[in-house]
């Protein structure tokens, strides 16, 4: 299959996926709760449980990517997906939420960004990734800006049951065949002699000795865990500082809008800075929108500002870590290197949001965004420093 196919489809396919399986969530978040008669803390602890899935799944996910490639996995946890959402939309006590979610987050292991990226380095030439991850990452960036209003207006006009129904049918339609026929013929091709074989096992292992590695991946652990926070509760801490629901999910929709102006930004700057330096200074620039919010955020125009700044850096990580991944340890290895990374970054994610929850629930959500703007902040120092560690050389 053609390489610009393989991208086009991957565009939508995440766009889709992101939107629907993650994004939507923290709209779905307080009339859900409202209707199943439960707390807040116990809903967002369902979306817990799926990205702790996830993170459970994701290096033996990398491994098949790396032996085996993305058509099948791919093809396969779409129509999970779409399953699992038509099944949230039937839920009828906390059991059954749970078991949807363990369901989705098995799914979005198979499907997201882990996957994804690893067809495209799989699949292209070195000079060919960088242009094809900032197509597919522009373009996914708008997942928050197209389905966080959307999912708002549709449970405002059919209630939330339908409208999850709505949305697990459009998932389905859209990625399951788009899965199945672009991604045939994507299978990896670094693996299949005696030598490429032992290179890759040499990188796994150079990159797990790296300490560059490990502050790589506690920088996108902290900022994950600040990611997940905002995407989750920000609807409700709008609507904490008095805005309608509807205006709070637009507001919101801001952070994927501008997270595409910030990948462009990024993509221009690599030109005269390394990539841990430009996210170290968007993680600060982050750091001062979410610690403003609180005082800023009590005017639409002043909350906008911050949600600007905000969603500047909302998805840099997406387009920074294949980039120093690639940079520092090759393509060898790379689904396994990913996923052992994802592993605690996809921890932090499902912990933040249910700490957030916990903590507004007994303090109230104008204290939610302390810890992000420390979170950041700590982020950007473990980032700073990546560049002094010298790269590994493989044994």
């Amino acid at each position: 299959m053609s390489a610009p196919l393989v991208v086009a489809a991957l565009a939508i396919t995440q766009t889709v996926g992101y939107g629907v399986l993650y994004y939507v969530f923290g709209v779905f978040l307080g009339p859900m709760s409202a209707d199943l008669g439960i707390s807040t803390a116990t809903s967002a602890g369902a979306l817990t449980l799926a990205i702790l899935v996830s993170c459970v799944m994701s290096v033996p996910v990398g491994r098949w990517l790396d032996r085996r490639g993305a058509h099948l996995l791919m093809t396969t946890g779409s129509l999970l997906a779409s399953v699992a959402v038509l099944a949230w939309s039937q839920v009828q006590n906390v059991a059954q939420l749970y078991v949807v979610f363990a369901l989705i987050g098995i799914a979005s292991a198979m499907v997201l960004y882990g996957p994804a990226i690893a067809v495209l380095v799989a699949v292209l030439e070195p000079k060919r990734r960088s242009n094809a991850l900032l197509v597919v990452t522009l373009v996914a960036g708008l997942a928050s800006t197209i389905f966080i209003p959307l999912a708002g207006q549709l449970i405002r006009t059919h209630g939330w049951r339908e409208a999850l129904l709505i949305l697990g049918l459009a998932h389905n339609l859209l990625t399951v065949p788009l899965h199945a026929l672009a991604l045939r013929g994507t299978r990896p091709t670094h693996t299949k002699t005696a030598a490429d074989r032992a290179e890759h096992s040499q990188a796994i292992r150079a990159a797990l000795r790296d300490g560059g590695f490990w502050l790589l991946t506690t920088g996108f652990v902290l900022h994950s865990g600040a990611i997940a926070i905002v995407s989750v509760h920000l609807v409700l801490f709008l609507g904490d500082l008095g805005y309608k629901p509807a205006v709070a999910a637009g507001l919101t929709g801001l952070l994927g809008l501008y997270s595409v102006t910030g990948r462009l930004v990024t993509s221009v700057l690599q030109r005269w800075l390394d990539m841990s330096t430009i996210v170290a200074r968007t993680f600060l620039i982050q750091c001062f929108a979410i610690g403003v919010l609180p005082l800023l955020g009590r005017s639409a125009p002043g909350a906008a500002v911050c949600i600007v700044l905000f969603g500047l850096g909302f998805g840099v990580s997406t387009l920074a870590t294949p980039a120093i991944l690639l940079d520092r340890y090759g393509a060898a290895g790379y689904g396994t290197i990913s996923g052992a990374l994802a592993t605690p970054v996809l921890a932090a994610r499902a912990i933040g949001p249910l700490g957030a929850a916990v903590l507004a629930t007994n303090a109230g959500y104008r204290y939610t965004m302390v810890p992000v703007a420390l979170a950041l902040a700590a982020a950007s120092v473990c980032l700073m420093f990546i560049r002094y560690v010298p790269k590994p050389v493989p044994r």
